[in-house]
């Protein structure tokens, strides 16, 4: 992998614009069809624009306002909400707190992390199952809560229906991953990213090079650019470049050991040189914590044999999780 963190741009049909509208529509060939450009999106790098998904713009645009408002508290009001006094992981995480890239100088981003919001009493949160628990919710930001709540049961809807077409793409029933996006682990992230600085030091960045850890990652990005993927057929970066009224699409690592390999789940990191703030929204969903993820029918070559044992969604994000954070 180059450690330079010049990219190169790329037309759409590098990085393709998938209307998945046709997911929803009840011809079951115009949903192949849709499927069937998400399959080879899905093989070639795991990263893909939607368009057609169904989501309010008014909403949209709503979320990004509210994170700016967000940000844009004192640092002590932030840090009231540190995500390290939460069981959940949910809450403040401030400038360089995480290390995506293994060697490299910590992230130039500050986030917040917010899930499903669940009680002290519930059995999930007793247990002291994986990301189960309550948000912290800032105090002054009129709006805030709602807003983010209404984004994220839209996009644990649009999340289930690209599973949808995920399962038509591999030749199985639509319904196959039905169970998986039942009661799923989802994290919806707010990120501010500051201008890349003048003189960073080596490897520094916004993001540092990694892949996603769960299931799809739906990802609002604002004009400013920086989101950059690593195409390894030419050992080089790809701006994914914003395209309006889009969201980036990609797979993560448990896609790829689910498919044992045949889905891509691809390195991308963040490099913001547009000399003014940069924010972006993505969404993780990775599905049922119970869920066993094991080699999918139809994705083993004749004599191939599994990459990966069967794990639980649980398990693999245990696991993810003890990369990134001490």
């Amino acid at each position: 992998m180059p450690l330079s963190l010049e990219a190169v741009h790329v037309s759409a049909a590098a990085l393709p614009v998938i209307d998945v509208s046709g997911l929803s529509d009840p011809d079951p060939a115009a949903r192949r069809r849709v499927a069937a450009a998400i399959g080879a999106a899905a093989r070639d790098k795991g990263f893909l624009y939607i368009v057609g998904h169904g989501i309010d713009p008014d909403l949209r645009a709503a979320v990004f306002a509210q994170s700016k408002r967000f940000f844009d508290l004192p640092e002590a009001d932030k840090l009231a909400l540190d995500k390290a006094q939460s069981p959940a992981n949910r809450g403040y995480e401030a400038l360089r707190n995480q290390t995506l890239e293994a060697g490299a100088p910590p992230d130039l981003k500050e986030g917040f992390y917010m899930g499903r919001d669940l009680p002290a009493d519930d059995p999930r949160v007793l247990a002291g199952r994986f990301g189960a628990g309550a948000n912290q919710w800032p105090a002054g930001i009129d709006g805030f809560r709602p807003v983010m709540e209404d984004y994220y049961r839209a996009l644990v809807v649009l999340a289930t229906r690209l599973m949808s077409g995920l399962a038509l793409s591999l030749g199985l029933p639509e319904d196959h991953f039905a169970a998986y996006c039942a009661e799923p682990i989802a994290i919806l992230r707010l990120l501010h990213y500051p201008p890349q600085p003048a003189n960073p030091l080596p490897g520094e960045k916004g993001c540092g090079a990694h892949t996603d850890f769960g299931g799809l990652t739906i990802l609002a990005q604002d004009n400013s650019g920086g989101l950059q993927v690593f195409d390894k057929n030419t050992g080089t970066w790809l701006h994914a470049d914003p395209v309006p009224d889009a969201f980036v699409v990609n797979l993560g690592d448990m896609i790829q050991r689910w498919t044992n390999g045949h889905y891509r789940s691809t390195l991308h990191r963040v490099v913001n040189m547009s000399g003014g703030e940069r924010y972006s929204v993505p969404f993780f969903f990775s599905g049922n914590p119970d869920h066993v993820v094991a080699c999918l029918p139809g994705c083993l070559a004749p004599g191939e044999a599994p990459a990966f044992p069967p794990i639980t969604v649980e398990g693999h994000m245990k696991e993810r999780y003890a990369t990134t954070y001490k």
